[in-house]
């Protein structure tokens, strides 16, 4: 410590010969400095501080205006009026160097606000209906209240306690509300201050252990693939709608990242010129989403983010019921997805015909890019349903974004659960008129799975990607179509 020309120090009014030194430890900015100094000043024991660092310099040029703050150590002085001198000078600097980015302790009134918000959607009598807590909650009471409730018993920062004031904390009817208006609506955190009385960086992780919340308590049901009873009433409305073996739609959307970092803006650019992140997904005829798989780079196209996505995981493994149909009189071991022409011509894809030649082509193009288009209301209804994922995507943290999307996509398939009504009316309906009452195959299960040997998976995976089961399959789905909905064409 002798070495040093100058120090940063003042006397400690325990006592004349206790002297406290100030000296920036490496990596402490100059307002950790001062509030050493002020810490020090307000006699709370300190006595003795030793720092040394490379910004010692810096400090000092800083405070350079406040000459009484160095001494020399061969300075001799008298010890009182020098450590008057020097509280003086403290006081002086910490005024003249003090910081507006303090924050302000703002009483929100967050009691009044919990009343206000009882009284208006859950008390007797409401001041709105559940209709109009549906539109804006996205989710009619009953389901809110599930949700609510699971949550709490899964993290206790959403159950209402007293702090140290004895005052109560934020109720969870706030904490919900506030994450998901911000869903719901895409809104920032600020503007929810009013109606919640929630500060932004308390809207902020509220919506994100939310997000984490519904992703652990829902997951595992909400975004499963489907059980043997899910396949049996997925099949039976495919072979209504005159595709036997088909369980869905798949497809791709990107979520346009606002806030990319800068390093990383090329790879997650693609075609629409602003960085993306990629979903894709599976839909059926309800909108239902039975498959999620989100964060690849925007610079990918569908065809990459297959190559990685985990869709056909099940069905290599052996764990995926096995599905047993006829088309056209051929019998068929294993399901399929409708998609567009840019997914590869594989046993589990059909796809349309770009420019069909025949009316038997002409049908089955028209039905299977009407069937398809499940997916895309889904992409549609996700969107508008919870507008976040609608916008650019403000945050920073890719994985943040993840849970945010999942959590959209469960809450998305608890409210199809709770609402749809199974409606045999299908759009194409409107054009054809006609009876879709034939089933066209024969559905069996088997829950028997071979062992997870290599020559079972690679036989499983070599069936995946049969281009000679894809043509076979498109051309009796063609004659099928013809056969039970062609007349009159």
């Amino acid at each position: 410590m002798c070495n040093l020309p100058y120090h940063i120090g003042c006397y400690s009014p325990l006592g004349p010969n206790i002297l406290i030194w100030m000296y920036p430890p490496l990596g402490v900015n100059i307002k950790e400095l001062y509030y050493y100094k002020y810490m020090a000043s307000l006699d709370i024991g300190i006595t003795h501080l030793i720092f040394t660092s490379p910004i010692f310099n810096k400090a000092k040029n800083i405070m350079s205006s406040f000459p009484a703050f160095y001494k020399s150590i061969n300075e001799d002085e008298d010890e009182e009026a020098y450590s008057d001198r020097m509280r003086m000078a403290l006081m002086a600097s910490l005024v003249a160097t003090s910081s507006n980015s303090s924050r302000d302790y703002i009483d929100r009134g967050r009691e009044a606000g919990h009343r206000l918000l009882m009284d208006d959607y859950w008390n007797p009598n409401p001041t709105y209906n559940a209709r109009i807590f549906r539109r804006r909650y996205r989710m009619q009471p009953a389901l809110f209240d599930r949700i609510m409730k699971d949550v709490m018993a899964f993290d206790p920062y959403f159950v209402s306690t007293i702090d140290a004031a004895n005052k109560v904390s934020l109720s969870p009817n706030q904490k919900l509300t506030s994450a998901i208006f911000m869903l719901a609506n895409g809104c920032s955190a600020d503007s929810l201050d009013q109606l919640c009385r929630l500060s932004e960086t308390t809207t902020l992780l509220c919506m994100k252990k939310f997000c984490r919340a519904v992703i652990s308590v829902y997951g595992s049901w909400y975004l499963r693939t489907p059980n043997p009873g899910d396949l049996h009433r997925l099949l039976e409305k495919a072979s209504k709608r005159g595709f036997p073996g088909m369980i869905g739609s798949i497809d791709c959307m990107h979520w346009e990242w606002k806030n990319c970092p800068t390093s990383w803006a090329g790879q997650y650019t693609g075609y629409k010129r602003k960085p993306t992140i990629v979903l894709e997904a599976v839909a059926s005829y309800d909108t239902h989403m039975w498959h999620a798989f989100f964060g690849t780079a925007g610079s990918n196209n569908d065809l990459n983010t297959l190559a990685s996505s985990p869709v056909f995981d099940a069905v290599v493994n052996g764990s995926a019921p096995q599905v047993q149909f006829r088309v056209d009189g051929k019998l068929y071991n294993q399901c399929y997805y409708l998609a567009d022409g840019i997914y590869p011509s594989w046993g589990t894809f059909v796809k349309t015909i770009s420019h069909p030649d025949t009316p038997k082509k002409k049908l089955f193009a028209s039905m299977q890019e009407a069937f398809r288009k499940d997916v895309e209301r889904a992409f549609g209804i996700l969107q508008a349903r919870w507008a976040i994922v609608r916008g650019p995507a403000r945050l920073h943290d890719i994985r943040t974004l993840g849970d945010i999307m999942l959590a959209c996509i469960i809450l998305h398939n608890m409210i199809v659960e709770d609402e749809y009504e199974e409606n045999d009316e299908e759009p194409t309906q409107q054009d054809y008129r006609e009876d879709y009452d034939y089933i066209g195959g024969i559905v069996e299960l088997d829950l028997n799975h071979d062992g997870p040997t290599l020559s079972q998976y690679m036989m499983r995976h070599n069936r995946i990607r049969d281009s000679s089961v894809h043509t076979s399959l498109k051309s009796d789905l063609i004659n099928h179509l013809w056969m039970h909905h062609g007349n009159g064409m």
